[in-house]
């Protein structure tokens, strides 16, 4: 397997991780007694998580890519 695709493979398996952290946000109901911009406030923990899976898998996918481009060429 080249690099390329290996690099690619792993781009798409990263893009998709990403992808299901998103599916797990919900916009919230809103209550006659609430505005939104509370409701959004009340779910922080949740942005905050997302957040920092989010910086985490960034972090993976740049070492990923320092140690893909660190790899020496396969003597053919």
């Amino acid at each position: 397997m080249s690099k390329n695709r290996l690099e690619a493979f792993s781009d798409g398996v990263l893009a998709v991780v990403i992808t299901l952290l998103v599916l797990d946000i919900k916009v919230p109901s809103t209550s006659s007694s609430h505005t939104l911009a509370h409701d959004l406030l009340q779910n922080w923990p949740n942005y905050a998580a997302y957040v920092t899976s989010f910086i985490t898998i960034g972090i993976i996918w740049i070492n990923h890519h320092a140690m893909i481009t660190g790899c020496a060429r396969p003597i053919t």
